[in-house]
């Protein structure tokens, strides 16, 4: 455990993941019809995979970390005018980035234009960061980092994963004046519809009076522009894709060949969701050592890796409300590339 004066600390939350699900869930993607390890985004981020990921956001061809920065450079301060809240919950928080600055400036700016009128103390105009995220050594550079450049920000770092923490971390007491729960970037697209509605569904469980959530969506567009940000020029995106096999490699004594395997990613219309898939370039075997299984490919077989479902005004709406949730407002950048949904419990 990681603590910094009375301002920072960072523990873990829930119980450390069970090797073992890494393996039933692989073992049911290899031996699906087709084979498929989309519903698990989380074993595309390794280490390797997590840099990969960085340098994808740089790209000239992925719209979304530019787009989204220019939403919050907008709109961050109208956000936090309509949510009110002082202490911001970031899932997957990764390393502190120009995004957390941008709604850690709003909440800041807001908070100490609420008490100008009042008696305006130190702790009055304190503002809270609670970011969650599985690199315990991200979120103690970034509470060592914030907690200079934020002299009223408290930092409680949680390491654990979001999808199986969120409910211990929406059960502690929030500060006063509610708490703004964001996941930023289009992470949300990556669940299937079945598991999106599950985790939204134990978010808005986790909601109390005057909390709001604040959920990245990438939006519907030419089928062009999807296709050259997950399949890039560089081929970066490619080895992203490609590193899952190595990560396989790796935890579960598998024996596969990223060379042997070709990426292709397309839009799904119909869906609305860009698929990535790893494609078997020849006929071949591979054994999986710690599944005791040997999984066959044919020549040209696909095996889905990623999804990332695209949404509009009406179905960011839908999604939301068919757990409960109101849309507030969907900020969106001047292209209309992507967007950020803002909403609050429902009104009953």
């Amino acid at each position: 455990m990681f603590r910094e004066d009375d301002r920072a600390s960072v523990e873990r939350i829930g119980a450390a993941e069970d090797p073992g699900s890494m393996a039933a869930d692989v073992r049911a993607g290899l031996l699906g019809v087709p084979k498929d390890l989309s519903p698990w985004p989380k074993y595309l981020y390794d280490e390797r995979g997590s840099e990969l990921f960085e340098k994808i956001t740089t790209l000239p061809e992925y719209y979304q970390t530019r787009a989204e920065a220019a939403i919050l450079e907008e709109h961050a301060r109208g956000i936090f005018a309509r949510a009110g809240c002082r202490e911001l919950v970031e899932l997957g928080s990764g390393a502190a980035s120009a995004k957390t600055r941008a709604l850690l400036d709003a909440m800041s700016a807001q908070t100490l234009s609420n008490v100008r009128g009042g008696s305006a103390d130190d702790e009055s105009t304190a503002i809270h960061y609670v970011p969650l995220d599985v690199s315990e050594s991200a979120l103690v550079g970034s509470a060592r980092v914030l907690l200079d450049e934020y002299p009223q920000l408290c930092v409680s770092g949680f390491v654990g994963d979001f999808e199986g923490c969120l409910k211990s971390l929406l059960a502690r007491p929030p500060w006063p004046g509610g708490r703004l729960v964001a996941l930023l970037g289009g992470t949300i697209g990556n669940f299937t519809p079945e598991k999106r509605r599950a985790f939204l569904s134990r978010l808005r469980a986790g909601l109390g009076d005057g909390d709001h959530v604040l959920i990245g969506v990438d939006l519907v567009k030419d089928a062009c522009l999807f296709e050259a940000a997950y399949d890039d020029e560089a081929g970066v995106t490619a080895e992203f894709n490609k590193n899952l096999l190595s990560v396989l490699d790796r935890e579960l004594e598998a024996d596969f060949d990223p060379s042997l395997f070709e990426h292709r990613a397309f839009y799904d219309a119909e869906n609305a969701r860009v698929e990535m898939w790893l494609h078997s370039k020849v006929e071949q075997e591979v054994p999986v050592g710690a599944l005791d299984l040997t999984v066959r490919f044919g020549a040209g077989e696909g095996m889905r890796t990623e999804i990332s479902a695209k949404f509009t005004r009406e179905s960011a709406g839908e999604m939301f409300a068919e757990v409960g949730l109101d849309l507030v407002e969907l900020y969106t950048d001047p292209d209309d590339l992507f967007g950020l949904a803002l909403g609050r419990p429902e009104e009953v």
